[in-house]
């Protein structure tokens, strides 16, 4: 029976401590989180749990603390964060304060995007962490430790201490300055620093003489560099002030350049267009600047015009508003004579396009030479008197006078009714003579008229006297003597 319960409790133990085991041997935390072993020379003042911070931000906590075969702090950072994962080769930690209370944080910088990731410890203590050497790490002296040694009685320690710490360090030089150097990340970046200057030193060797022929000018012209850069400070503020506007410009840039490119196309046609002009131009310049010059001692002498215009646009500004009514009136008989204009125009350019005015002034001079004649005596005219009873000019018919002046057949009932053109007051030809008949006769009178009546000759008077006494008098629309302006449009008389 005892047997048998020794049997039971074996069966029942046995699975859990076999599900013990299994679960032992395959929980690994390392492969839910991201951590990272980081070596730090001095980290006394930090405790697990506390937070693991990037660019101020908690991505982790501090999950453990170890030491390592060097006499190092090992810290294990547990990293939750994955969006901070992995870390590279060139990442950095530092154990910062964080309050007043002395509570410490480790603040981390993951790397560059370039640099490779951080190499997994193969073997060992913290196998499957990500490994941050020694090197990357510092963990810089607070203030208040600092402060705390001034204070007696640890100051006359910290003076023993700094005596025996010679004495102990003597032969340690290289492993002091290494201390150094991590304990003060500023005094390391220094270190790296000199070491880029010492390999570029050809390059500052260059740098510091053309810095010197590029100074010496600015040395020359200091004020107005001074000025400058006040004015580049003034610069700066007013932009600041539209930095709102500023960036709008910069938002709308892109667009604007596209816009830009199509129009330097056209632009770009405009000018391989414009070339020749431009060509044409540079050689009328010479004569465009005398033409400029020109314009400035034209405008020198309107200066002096332009009032004494104005003078005399004020006096005559009353007889300009009195020729108004005369004006419009020649508006008006402007519009009239419109159509007779472009017909005269068509007479005279047809005129002389088939040589009417040659032509009269051939007629003319061979007119005056055919009747102009010369001889012994001297000049005289070529002309026939014709002595008949239409010598005599005649206003009443009479049947034994010239019937050629003023006479209409029309209105002579004897002679409607004549059937033949019967010469009439003319002599009978003498036989076999060829001389030409007097002008006289029925086909005369049609052409010329019928004698003139007494109501006619009265009308004639009339309107000679009117258009004397016209040409005598003065128009009152017009200010001077001008005899002919009246004649042309009306005096007062009319």
């Amino acid at each position: 029976m005892r047997r048998l319960i020794y049997i039971c409790l074996i069966v029942a133990i046995v699975p859990w401590i076999v599900i013990g085991i299994v679960r032992e041997a395959t929980d690994d935390d390392t492969t839910e989180h991201y951590f990272v072993r980081a070596i730090f020379d001095n980290a006394s003042t930090m405790v697990a749990g506390e937070d693991v911070k990037i660019a101020g931000v908690p991505v982790g906590q501090v999950a453990d603390m170890n030491v390592t075969e060097g006499n190092k702090a090992a810290i294990t950072l547990r990293i939750d964060n994955e969006d901070f994962t992995p870390f590279k080769t060139d990442a950095s930690c530092k154990i910062r304060l964080q309050g007043l209370i002395g509570e410490r944080f480790v603040e981390c910088e993951p790397g560059s995007a370039s640099a490779e990731r951080l190499p997994a410890i193969e073997e060992g203590d913290g196998k499957g962490e990500r490994l941050l050497r020694v090197e990357n790490t510092s963990s810089p002296v607070d203030l208040d430790l600092l402060n705390d040694v001034m204070r007696l009685p640890y100051r006359q320690r910290f003076a023993i201490l700094l005596s025996e710490l010679g004495t102990g360090l003597a032969g340690r030089g290289e492993e002091l300055n290494e201390v150094i150097h991590r304990a003060n990340p500023a005094l390391r970046e220094t270190d790296q620093v000199l070491a880029v200057l010492a390999k570029q030193n050809r390059v500052l060797a260059r740098l510091a003489r053309d810095s010197d022929q590029a100074l010496a000018p600015l040395a020359r012209e200091r004020a107005k560099f001074a000025d400058f850069i006040v004015q580049a400070n003034r610069t700066g503020e007013a932009s600041a002030e539209r930095r709102g506007d500023i960036r709008r410009g910069i938002n709308r840039l892109p667009a604007f350049l596209r816009e830009l490119r199509l129009l330097m196309v056209d632009l770009e046609g405009l000018t391989d267009e414009g070339t020749p002009l431009l060509s044409d131009v540079r050689q009328a310049a010479p004569d465009l600047g005398r033409l400029i010059k020109a314009q400035g001692t034209l405008a020198d002498a309107s200066r002096e015009s332009f009032p004494s215009l104005g003078d005399a646009l004020e006096r005559g500004r009353p007889a300009l508003m009195r020729a108004r009514p005369l004006v419009r009136d020649l508006g008006r008989l402007g519009k009239e004579l419109a159509p007779t204009s472009v017909d005269l125009d068509e007479l005279t350019k047809s005129l002389d396009e088939t040589g009417f005015v040659e032509r009269i002034n051939d007629f003319l001079y061979y007119v005056t030479l055919s009747t102009n004649g010369f001889d012994s005596m001297g000049h005289y005219l070529r002309a026939g008197l014709i002595a008949n009873v239409c010598s005599k000019y005649a206003l009443e018919f009479n049947s034994s006078s010239c019937n050629s002046n003023f006479y209409n057949p029309f209105d002579d009932p004897a002679a409607a009714k004549a059937d033949s053109l019967e010469a009439r007051n003319a002599q009978e030809p003498k036989a076999g003579s060829g001389g030409s008949v007097a002008p006289s006769g029925t086909l005369l009178q049609g052409l010329i008229g019928a004698g003139e009546t007494p109501e006619q000759a009265a009308q004639r008077k009339d309107s000679l006297q009117r258009l004397r006494s016209q040409a005598r008098d003065r128009s009152g629309s017009l200010g001077g003597d001008e005899p002919m302006l009246d004649y042309l449009l009306g005096g007062e008389g009319q």
